[in-house]
């Protein structure tokens, strides 16, 4: 028998998160704001430039200690 802690992603509470997205209309690439060490950062999968903008997700906390933006 399966059995598995997680939660199900039904009961995450969902928050308008800040997100940069890219402007590549053919790439579907973003990552959350605070996950970002850039000020203007570039796509990861196709090398285009970001935007910022909103999305609905679940919350998640970045522990890194280098939280500063180059």
């Amino acid at each position: 028998m399966y059995y598995s802690r997680k939660k199900p992603m039904d009961d995450l509470p969902l928050v308008l998160t800040a997100i940069w997205s890219c402007t590549n209309k053919e790439c579907n690439g973003w990552t959350r704001d605070n996950f970002v060490f850039l000020e203007q950062p570039v796509c990861v999968q196709c090398n285009s430039l970001m935007e910022k903008g909103e999305k609905m997700l679940a919350i998640l906390e970045n522990t890194s200690f280098n939280k500063s933006k180059q």
